[in-house]
């Protein structure tokens, strides 16, 4: 397993490297293409974490959880229901989730497992899809949630899940896990209020990347977000709300 992640040095200059304990052994070349060790190692709390990777776009599933779908008398899904989040919302871990300036309703959290693509996938069938997921990473599905069905005449998934700052994902991309033995977690203030493995999905990760590469490319750096479990919570300003992937680590931020 390899821990990768992205940051900003004191003087404002990026890179990326492997978390090694509390260092970073810093690379130079391509996250996902040829890269090298670069001969230098940071320590971990000297610099400021970006998100690991800069995705043009972030897939976002609904309805992808078993238990969520029992709760509100769902039924399973033919294919993948998704939508899109904009560069714009992306967040890393460590920085507070901005309080929307036109919308005063409840915001909630939504815990999930991301998959970050490491190569060009266009229509590849669902053995092949693993070749393509370069790792895994947390991601915060953020939901401005009195805003979806607010105007009956038209849901506003774009306006209520792209506000800045929320898509949160991160603190590394890690490599090298199996995906079927990954259990997310949501913790609200230091209690956990979300638990979802893996069987709980509909689409399992693999399938996932074979399905939507059937409706778009995707690229290197993309995130698919897998969907959350029950248990999504309103944040109040102030509160500390943590993703945790075992053997990923935790995304941490406080809502504004």
């Amino acid at each position: 397993m390899t821990l990768w992640l992205r940051f900003a040095r004191e003087d404002g200059r990026t890179g990326f490297g492997i978390l090694e304990g509390d260092s970073i052994s810093v690379h130079e070349g391509d996250l996902f293409g040829a890269n090298v060790p670069a001969g230098e190692s940071l320590p971990l709390a000297g610099v400021t974490l970006l998100t690991p990777c800069e995705p043009q776009k972030m897939v976002c599933l609904w309805n992808n959880s078993r238990a969520v779908a029992a709760k509100n008398n769902l039924t399973e899904p033919a294919e993948p229901l998704y939508f899109l989040k904009a560069p714009s919302a992306y967040l890393a871990s460590g920085h507070v989730i901005p309080r929307p300036l036109s919308y005063e309703g409840r915001v909630i959290y939504e815990g999930e497992l991301g998959v970050v693509i490491g190569k060009r996938c266009s229509g590849v069938d669902e053995a092949a899809a693993a070749d393509h997921i370069f790792g895994f990473t947390c991601v915060n599905d953020v939901t401005a949630l009195e805003l979806l069905f607010k105007d009956p005449s038209f849901p506003q998934w774009t306006r209520a899940k792209n506000f800045d700052g929320f898509g949160a994902f991160g603190p590394v991309v890690a490599t090298g896990l199996d995906p079927a033995a990954l259990t997310v977690k949501a913790l609200l203030d230091g209690r956990e209020r979300q638990s979802q493995s893996m069987d709980d999905m509909f689409f399992s990760p693999a399938k996932l990347v074979s399905l939507i590469s059937r409706d778009m490319t995707l690229l290197p750096g993309d995130v698919i977000a897998c969907g959350t479990t029950v248990g999504a919570l309103p944040m109040k300003p102030g509160a500390k709300i943590e993703i945790v992937v075992e053997g990923v680590g935790t995304l941490s931020n406080v809502m504004g």
